[in-house]
C-alpha cells in the first residue's frame, strides 16, 4: 500500500509540473510582426496550434502515466501474491521510456582506471614504431642490387667458429581467390599442388613443404580416400610437412575486425584437431598489406610461438636491417612485461618470391629459381635464366649462391638463415618438384661436403628454422628470451605499407565498401545466431519432449557461414582486391550466410519466446517468426518488409544480441498510419510514425516507417504487439522542407504536418543531451551544442572529391595516388533538405546527386541518446577516376595527432607527417578514430571499415567510395568499375575529458571511454526483429531473460560458440566456446548520465551467478582457439580478465 501512495504522489507531481510548463509556455508565444507578412503570420498561427496540440498530448500522457502508475501497482501487487517477483525494469516500460531517470554516475572501481592511466615508461630494450617514423627520412636512394636497401660485404673468415645454417622452406601461396574464384583456383591449381605434394614428399625423404589456407585443405580432404590421408598424416608426424597458422585463410590485417579474425582461427584450428590432430606453432604471412598488432596478439593466445611477416614499409624494412632488428619480440603497446610478446621474423627484400628469398641480389636469386629453366613458361625478368646443376658447374654455382645467402645472413644477428622457395601456386605440376628438389639438392650437398665452406644447407619447415633460431641465441623453444633478451622488443604496427616509391597502399582500407559493410553485417548476424543457438540447445535440455528442434541442420547452416565468413578475411577479398567476378562470387557467399544465419535465429527465438514448449513445431516452408527485412540480391542493399496490420494484434520479437541491457529504437515498415504498440505487460509504448520516401520528394502513401523505444534485457528477448487503430501515444512526424529561394514540390504527405521555411540560416534538431545546428544552405552539419556543459562547439560536415594523379601510376585498388588536395563537393543543383521531427527521434536528410546523407538524433534516455548517427547512401556510378570523402572539421586542437582502431581490438596513435605524401597518413578505421584536445574528444564510431586521416589540425575524414578507371599495376589486371550504392554508417561522439592533463600525448596507447565502446556496440550489433506470421495470433509468447544482470561494462561476449562434436557426422557437441573480451577504457571522461545499466568488477565475471535459468554443468579455460587446454587451479566458475585480455573457455550448460 505504501508504494502505491508513493507512485500516486509521484503522479500527481508531475501533473503539476506539465501545468506550470503549460502555462510558461503560453506566456511566451511572441505574436510579433514579421517583414515577410501573411506567410509567417500563418506560420505563427501554425506555432501556436504546434503547442496547443503538445499541450494537449502531454495532458494526455500524464493522464496515461498515472493510469500506468495504477496498473503497475496492481500489476506488482498480482505477481508478488504469485510469489513471482517481476525484475524491476519489467514494471511499466510506459513509465521507464518517458521519466528520465535522475543524474547516475557509473559505478567504476577506481582501480579499473588505473590500466589506462598507467605513467608510460618504454622497456630499456624497447623500440616504438612511431618514433621509428620519426626517426627515418623516408627518402628513396638507389642502394645497387638490392635497390630499396645498401651493399653488404663480410669477411669470408666470419662463419670459421660458427658455421651458418641455412633453412630452405618450400611453400606455395594459394589465395582464397583473386584473379579466379575460390573453386576455380581449387580446381585448376590447387587441388594438383596438394596431390603432388603427397607423391614427391613420398619419393624424397629430404624434401620438405609448408602449407598455410585451411580453407584449401579441407576441401581437398573431402575429396581423397583413405589411404592418401593416411599418408598426409604420416607426413606430418616425419617433420616433413607442417602447417603454419593452420587459420582458414591468411588474412588481411588492415580491415578485419578481431570477431572475423578470431573466427577463422578457430574454424582452422578446429579442423585440424578433428582431422589430423595437429597443432600449428608458428605464423606464416608473406601477402597481407602491412601488419597489425592484433595478429600477432592473437596468435600469441591462440599458443603459436613465432610468426613471419613480409609487407613492411620498405624504408622501415631498410632501417630494420641496417640495425639487425629484423627478428623481434613483437609486444603489445600496453604491456610492461613480457606476456604478450610473441617471436617474430620480417623479410628483409621486396617480395616472397624466389628472386627476392635467397639474398640481396634478385638476378642472382632468379637463376636459383628452377621453375624458370629454358623451356618453361616462366623466365626471369633480368634475363639471366637459371643453369640446371651439373657435376661441372656445380661448384661456381654453389659459391654464387653461398654468397647471397651469406649476404642476407648478414642482416640478422644469429648465424642460422630463413630460405623460402616459392611463390604463388607454386608446385601445381610434379616436373617443378623434381626440378627445385635434384637442383638444390646437389648444392647442398655439395655445400655440405666442403666443410672449409662453414655452411650446412638443407630443406626445413618453418618451425625447423625457428627452432634452430632459438636454439643459436639461448633462447627457451617456445617462450620468450631466457635472461638477458638476445633480440630488441618491438612495439607499434606497420601500417601503411609502400612497396616502391610513393606507391603507399592505403586505397584498399576503402575499395569496394559496399562489401565491407556485407562483412560487418554477416558478424554481427553470425555472433547473434551463435549465442541464441548455445542458449536454446541448453533451454531444449530442461524439457522432456524430444524437441523437433532442427539442431544439426542449424549447425550445418553455422559452419558454413563461419566459412564463407572466414573466407572473405582474405586479403584479397575484404580488401577488395579481387577480379569483379570474384568479388561477386564473396558477396553471393556471404549474403546466403546471412540468410541462414537469420534463420538459425528464427528457429531458436521461436523456441524460446513460447510459453508452451508443447506446441513447439519446426515448419521450414512457413515459420513462425519472420525478419523484418530482406536482401533481394548479394549486391542490393537490404529493405524492410512491410507488416500488414489488422484489428487483431501481431507479435514482434526483439532479439538483444549484446551483454547489456539496452533502450533503443527498434523502427518497422508497417502498411497502417494508425498503429498501437503495447509490451509484454500490456502497456502502451510511445511511438512515432513516418513517411517511407521513395525518393527525395515523393513518399508513400501504403506504407508507413514505426519507430518505437525498446527495452531489451542482456541477450534477451522482448516481445510487443502491433494493432491497427487510434492511439494517441502514436505520434505522426513533422516535416520541414528549407527551401532557400525555391519552390519544393512534394508529395505523399497527405497524413503529415509539412511546413516550408524561407528564411532561416540553420536548422536546429536536438535530444536532452545534444543540440545540432544545420546549414539551411548545405543541409550539413555546423555545430554541436552539448547540453550537460552548455559548451558549444564547430563539427562542420562536407564532403569531397579526390582525383588521381596524371603521372604514369594512378590510383588503383591496392594503391591511392592522389593528384594534389581534395576538393570540396559541389552539387550542380540545390540540395533537398527535409526536417523530420518526432518524440522518439528527429534528423535532417539532405540528397545530393551523389550523397543522401542523414543526420539523426534519438531522443532516448541512454547511451543512443548521446550520439549523432550519420548514415550516407552514396552512388558514384556515373564517375571516373574518382574517390569521395566525408570530412569533419572541429574547433578541437589536436595538432598532427589523431587514433586510429586496429580491428577494433586496440586504439594506435598517428601521427600525420609533413615529410609523408598525403596519401602516407591515411590509416585503416575498422571501428573508430578520434580527434582530442586537453578538454575534448570528437570521436567517428563506424559500421564499416574505410580508411581515415587528420590531414590538418580538428580534421577527420574518411573515404567512403572509390571508382578507378585503370590496373594500378599490383596484378589485378583491372580497375574498381563495379560500384554498388553503397551505404555506410557511423556515430558521431563529442565527450568532455575530465582532467587537463596531456601526458598521454606522449603514450603509445590509448583508449576509448565506456560510452564509446558501447556506442561501437550498439551500432554494430543492432536489435533484431522478428514479426510472427499473421496465423499465430492466439499462441500465448513469454519473454527470454537468460542473464539476470548485465556484464560488467568492460566485459565483451565475444562468442559463445558451439563446438563441433568429434563422432562421425560431425554436429555440435555439448560443449561451447565462450569467448570475452576484457575492454582498455579510459576513466578520464564524465560518468554521469551515460544510461548504462552496468559496472565495473576488476575483470571478475562469476558466469554462473549471471545465468537465470540455465546451469554451467562445466567451464574449462583453453587457448585463444582450442588447441590447448590450460590447467587451471582457481575456481574456473569466477573468470578473471585482465584489462585487453582475450580468453577463452570451453563452457558446458545445462
Amino acid at each position: 500500500m505504501k508504494l502505491s501512495r508513493q507512485f500516486t504522489i509521484f503522479g500527481s507531481a508531475i501533473f503539476c509540473v506539465v501545468v506550470f510548463s503549460l502555462y510558461l509556455m503560453l506566456d511566451h508565444i511572441d505574436l510579433s510582426k514579421n517583414p515577410n507578412g501573411e506567410r509567417n503570420q500563418n506560420g505563427q498561427l501554425g506555432i501556436l496550434q504546434d503547442k496547443i496540440d503538445h499541450l494537449e498530448r502531454l495532458l494526455a500522457e500524464n493522464n496515461e502515466i498515472i493510469g500506468n502508475i495504477r496498473d503497475s501497482v496492481i500489476n506488482l501487487r498480482e505477481t508478488v501474491k504469485d510469489g513471482n517477483v517481476i525484475p524491476e525494469r519489467n514494471i511499466s516500460q510506459g513509465i521507464l521510456e518517458r521519466l528520465p531517470p535522475a543524474p547516475v554516475l557509473l559505478p567504476i572501481f577506481s582501480e579499473d582506471c588505473q590500466f589506462a592511466a598507467q605513467t608510460y615508461s618504454r622497456a630499456a630494450d624497447g623500440v616504438q614504431m612511431l618514433d621509428v617514423y620519426n626517426l627515418l627520412n623516408f627518402d628513396n636512394p638507389d642502394g645497387g642490387v638490392w635497390k630499396q636497401g645498401f651493399d653488404i660485404s663480410y669477411e669470408e673468415n666470419e662463419w670459421d667458429n660458427e658455421s651458418l645454417q641455412v633453412f630452405v622452406v618450400p611453400h606455395s601461396h594459394n589465395d582464397p581467390g583473386w584473379l579466379k574464384t575460390f573453386d576455380d583456383y581449387y580446381q585448376d591449381q590447387t587441388q594438383h599442388i596438394l596431390n603432388n605434394m603427397v607423391v614427391k614428399l613420398h619419393e624424397k625423404s629430404q624434401m620438405k613443404m609448408i602449407w598455410s589456407e585451411i580453407s584449401y585443405f579441407s576441401k581437398w580432404w573431402e575429396n581423397i580416400d583413405e589411404q592418401k590421408r593416411d599418408a598426409v598424416k604420416r607426413l606430418l608426424e616425419n617433420g616433413q610437412l607442417e602447417v603454419a597458422t593452420g587459420g582458414w585463410v591468411m588474412p588481411d590485417e588492415a580491415n578485419t575486425h578481431y570477431f572475423a579474425l578470431i573466427d577463422q582461427l578457430v574454424e582452422g584450428h578446429q579442423w585440424l584437431e578433428n582431422n589430423l590432430g595437429v597443432k600449428p606453432k608458428t605464423g606464416w604471412a608473406v601477402d597481407p598489406f602491412g601488419h597489425s598488432p592484433t595478429q600477432a596478439y592473437l596468435l600469441k593466445q591462440a599458443g603459436l610461438s613465432n610468426m613471419l611477416i613480409q609487407r613492411v614499409h620498405y624504408s622501415v624494412k631498410k632501417h630494420f636491417a641496417s640495425q639487425k632488428t629484423l627478428e623481434f619480440f613483437w609486444r603489445q603497446n600496453w604491456e610492461q612485461d613480457a606476456s604478450s610478446d610473441i617471436l617474430c621474423h620480417m623479410m628483409p627484400f621486396y617480395s616472397y618470391d624466389v628472386p627476392h628469398t635467397c639474398g640481396p641480389d634478385p638476378k642472382i636469386c632468379c637463376q636459383f629459381d628452377f621453375k624458370r629453366l629454358p623451356g618453361g613458361r616462366v623466365s626471369c625478368p633480368w634475363r639471366i635464366p637459371p643453369q640446371a646443376i651439373t657435376d661441372n658447374n656445380v661448384q661456381e654455382r654453389a659459391r654464387m649462391l653461398l654468397d647471397q645467402y651469406r649476404k642476407k645472413s648478414k642482416l640478422f644477428r644469429t648465424k642460422v638463415l630463413l630460405a623460402p622457395l616459392g611463390d604463388d601456386f607454386r608446385y601445381t605440376e610434379a616436373v617443378e618438384w623434381d626440378q627445385q628438389y635434384e637442383n638444390y639438392q646437389k648444392l647442398f650437398d655439395y655445400m655440405n661436403s666442403h666443410p672449409e665452406l662453414h655452411v650446412k644447407a638443407q630443406f626445413g619447415t618453418i618451425s625447423d628454422y625457428f627452432e634452430a633460431m632459438r636454439k643459436s641465441t639461448g633462447l627457451d623453444p617456445t617462450g620468450t628470451s631466457v635472461g638477458t633478451p638476445a633480440l630488441p622488443v618491438i612495439s607499434g604496427d606497420f601500417f601503411t605499407y609502400a612497396d616502391r616509391d610513393d606507391h603507399y597502399w592505403s586505397g584498399y582500407f576503402t575499395s569496394r565498401p559496399f562489401y565491407k559493410r556485407l562483412d560487418r553485417m554477416l558478424e554481427s548476424y553470425l555472433r547473434a545466431a551463435e549465442i541464441i543457438y548455445s542458449l536454446t540447445r541448453a533451454n531444449i535440455q530442461k524439457y522432456d519432449k524430444p524437441s523437433d528442434f532442427p539442431a544439426s541442420d542449424n549447425y550445418k547452416l553455422l559452419t558454413e557461414a563461419r566459412r564463407n565468413l572466414g573466407l572473405f578475411q582474405h586479403h584479397d577479398a575484404i580488401t577488395g582486391t579481387g577480379k569483379d567476378w570474384v568479388v561477386a562470387d564473396y558477396g553471393t557467399r556471404l549474403f546466403h550466410s546471412i540468410m541462414n544465419v537469420k534463420r538459425v535465429i528464427v528457429t531458436s527465438a521461436h523456441w524460446l519466446v513460447l510459453k508452451d514448449k508443447q506446441t513447439y513445431s519446426h515448419d521450414p516452408s512457413n515459420p513462425f517468426l519472420q525478419m523484418d527485412d530482406a536482401q533481394q540480391a548479394q549486391d542490393a542493399l537490404p529493405h524492410k518488409t512491410v507488416l500488414k496490420l489488422h484489428d487483431r494484434p501481431r507479435f514482434v520479437v526483439v532479439y538483444n544480441p549484446t551483454e547489456q541491457a539496452r533502450t533503443s529504437m527498434v523502427t518497422l515498415y508497417v502498411n497502417t498510419l494508425h498503429v498501437r504498440v503495447l509490451d509484454a505487460l500490456g502497456h502502451v509504448v510511445h511511438a512515432q510514425v513516418c513517411a517511407v520516401w521513395n525518393d527525395a520528394t515523393n513518399a508513400a502513401t501504403d506504407v508507413f516507417q514505426l519507430s518505437f523505444v525498446a527495452h531489451a534485457a542482456p541477450l534477451g528477448l522482448s516481445v510487443y504487439q502491433l494493432s491497427e487503430g487510434m492511439e494517441q501515444r502514436t505520434e505522426a512526424s513533422k516535416y520541414t522542407f528549407p527551401q532557400e529561394g525555391r519552390h519544393i514540390s512534394i508529395s505523399g504527405l497527405e497524413h503529415f504536418r509539412q511546413s516550408y521555411h524561407q528564411y532561416a540560416s540553420s536548422v536546429r534538431i536536438e535530444n536532452s543531451h545534444l543540440e545540432l545546428s544545420i546549414s539551411t544552405v548545405t543541409g550539413l552539419l555546423e555545430r554541436v551544442r552539448l547540453k550537460d556543459s552548455g559548451s558549444e562547439h564547430q563539427a562542420k560536415v562536407e564532403f569531397l572529391w579526390y582525383s588521381t594523379t596524371s603521372n604514369k601510376d594512378k590510383s588503383g585498388a591496392y594503391l591511392f595516388l592522389p593528384d594534389g588536395d581534395a576538393t570540396i563537393y559541389s552539387s550542380p543543383q540545390p540540395a533537398v533538405i527535409r526536417v523530420t521531427k518526432g518524440p522518439i527521434f528527429s534528423e535532417v536528410t539532405t540528397t545530393f546527386p551523389h550523397i543522401t546523407h542523414t543526420l539523426r538524433l534519438f531522443d532516448i534516455q541512454g547511451v543512443e541518446g548521446q550520439s549523432v548517427e550519420i548514415c550516407n547512401t552514396v552512388d558514384i556510378r556515373g564517375e571516373n577516376n574518382r574517390e569521395i570523402a566525408m570530412r569533419i572539421t572541429s574547433d578541437l586542437n589536436s595538432k598532427d595527432r589523431f587514433y586510429t582502431d586496429l580491428n577494433g581490438y586496440q586504439v594506435q596513435p598517428r601521427k600525420t607527417m609533413a615529410k609523408l605524401p598525403l596519401q602516407a597518413n591515411f590509416y585503416p578505421m575498422t571501428s573508430m578514430a578520434y580527434l582530442q584536445d586537453s578538454s575534448f574528444r570528437l570521436s567517428l564510431l563506424t559500421a564499416q571499415s574505410l580508411g581515415a586521416a587528420s590531414l590538418k589540425s580538428g580534421q577527420l575524414e574518411v573515404i567512403l567510395d572509390r571508382r578507378l578507371n585503370q590496373d594500378d599495376n599490383r596484378g589485378l589486371g583491372q580497375g574498381v568499375m563495379d560500384n554498388k550504392i553503397t551505404a555506410n554508417s557511423f556515430r558521431l561522439l563529442l565527450e568532455k575529458r575530465n582532467s587537463e592533463e596531456e601526458k598521454e600525448e606522449t603514450a603509445p596507447y590509448s583508449y576509448p571511454s565506456l560510452l564509446s565502446h558501447m556506442s561501437y556496440m550498439y551500432l554494430n550489433h543492432p536489435l533484431i526483429s522478428m514479426a510472427s506470421s499473421l496465423d499465430t495470433v492466439d499462441v500465448p509468447l513469454t519473454v527470454y531473460n537468460p542473464l539476470s544482470a548485465s556484464f560488467p561494462c568492460d566485459v565483451h561476449l565475444v562468442n559463445l560458440r558451439a563446438i563441433q562434436s568429434k563422432e562421425e557426422g560431425g554436429g555440435p557437441s555439448e560443449q561451447a566456446a565462450l569467448i570475452l573480451h576484457r575492454k582498455g577504457f579510459d576513466c578520464g571522461f564524465s560518468n554521469r548520465n551515460t544510461g548504462l545499466l552496468c559496472a565495473t568488477t576488476r575483470g571478475k565475471v562469476h558466469f554462473e551467478k549471471l545465468l537465470t535459468d540455465l546451469k554451467v554443468k562445466s567451464i574449462t579455460p583453453a587457448s585463444l582457439s582450442l588447441m590447448h587446454t590450460h590447467n587451471s587451479e582457481v575456481d574456473p566458475q569466477e573468470i578473471h580478465l585482465k584489462p585487453m585480455e582475450i580468453r577463452t573457455y570451453r563452457l558446458e550448460l545445462s
